[in-house]
């Protein structure tokens, strides 16, 4: 089951709870009875090492440049045909 953080109303003392993903949000610590109000947390999600970022998946040369490809006969080009 998810953890959840709650945060003390009265005093801001903040507390992990375990709950249902089902269940509603509590309203009063489910032990001591106080308000509480369920807050966001930042995901434990760390991406470290190769892989994770754009450039990391191409492969050198023209082709994995990075830049956008080029089109022949775009819109706005300055010819006289």
């Amino acid at each position: 089951m998810p953890t959840y953080l709650y945060k003390n109303i009265e005093t801001g003392e903040i507390y992990e709870l375990t709950q249902s993903m089902r269940d509603a949000a509590y309203t009063a610590h489910p032990e001591t009875g106080v308000p509480v109000k369920r807050i966001l947390a930042r995901p434990g999600i760390a991406f470290k090492g190769s892989g994770f970022y754009a450039n990391d998946s191409r492969k050198g040369g023209a082709e994995g440049g990075g830049s956008a490809p080029k089109s022949e006969g775009a819109t706005g080009s300055k010819g006289g045909e």
